[in-house]
């Protein structure tokens, strides 16, 4: 059934790839029209997302940046498919990394490094780094249960020579790789939402007290490897800017919680100057201690 399913799937994601960009985003704008004004794919949680995390705005308010998010998503899933025709050429004139020299010293002092971003705006672009470092990048990642569609994912995200490490694998690869000495580039979306446990990390995000992913600062501290959050920028539709911010040179020495606050702050300033290119679709605060917000909704 998985290969069956594939099967039919991809010559529909094959065809999307291969559009010119007036029809890709004439089909994302025809997208947005199903998805949002006649499904209501996940509007529900988007909205909660929206209300919790600004409620000094009106229902207007909410409602125009929920408008704007469902155009950038569509848009980003299909900017996605759109890598699989993408030359090297093309991609690093659609996503720019003007401070690479932060990246490149760390190769000059042969220290591995972690990149810490969250679903913010183009995130699978970020990828495409690789192929403009020295550094092996590796990026963790929760495998799809369709193996099929886990290769094709690994393909897609490979095409540029990062490489995907299955979260659950993570730590024994890279202390293997950190071992050997290996320069490597590590890439980790860090506003996943972590289980419930009372003895996990608890914080406000966007005001709101939610259980929070520790992972990447584990990792550096364990390693002592450096961290940068990437604050990637639209542009105009189909181009983006990546920047990065240093948060830690030597984690080892840093408090505990100092770079999860840190990156949690940068990614919070963020959203805040345009809250429509967050991934509001994931349900970020199904742990959140909040009031009933029944009014709003």
């Amino acid at each position: 059934m998985q290969l069956l399913v594939f099967i039919v799937s991809y010559p529909f994601l094959w065809g999307i790839s291969r559009l010119p960009n007036w029809a890709l985003y004439g089909l994302s704008d025809v997208v947005y029209v199903l998805i949002y004004k006649i499904i209501g794919y996940r509007k529900r949680v988007v909205r909660r997302n929206l209300t919790l995390s600004f409620p000094e705005k009106s229902l207007e308010e909410i409602k125009q940046i929920e408008r704007k998010f469902y155009h950038h998503f569509c848009d980003i899933f299909l900017e996605m498919l759109k890598t699989m025709s993408f030359s090297q050429k093309e991609m690093q004139r659609r996503m720019v990394f003007p401070n690479k020299e932060l990246l490149d010293r760390f190769y000059q002092n042969k220290q591995s490094f972690i990149i810490m971003c969250g679903h913010y705006n183009s995130y699978e672009w970020l990828l495409s780094l690789a192929a403009q470092i020295p550094h092996t990048s590796y990026a963790l990642y929760t495998p799809i249960t369709n193996k099929y569609f886990d290769r094709f994912i690994h393909k897609i995200r490979g095409k540029f020579h990062s490489y995907l490490l299955s979260r659950y694998k993570a730590i024994e690869e890279i202390r293997k790789q950190q071992h050997n000495q290996e320069l490597c580039a590590y890439g980790l979306a860090s506003d996943q939402s972590p289980s419930s446990s009372p003895k996990g990390y608890w914080r406000t995000f966007m005001g709101v007290m939610v259980p929070v992913f520790t992972g990447a600062e584990r990792i550096a501290k364990q390693f002592n490897i450096p961290v940068v959050f990437c604050d990637i920028q639209k542009i105009k539709r189909g181009y983006y800017e990546a920047t990065f911010v240093l948060i830690s040179e030597y984690p080892a020495q840093t408090a505990e919680h100092q770079i999860t606050d840190t990156f949690t702050e940068l990614l919070e300033e963020q959203i805040r100057k345009k809250p429509e290119y967050y991934l509001w679709t994931h349900n970020r605060f199904k742990h959140s201690k909040q009031e009933d917000l029944s009014k709003k909704l």
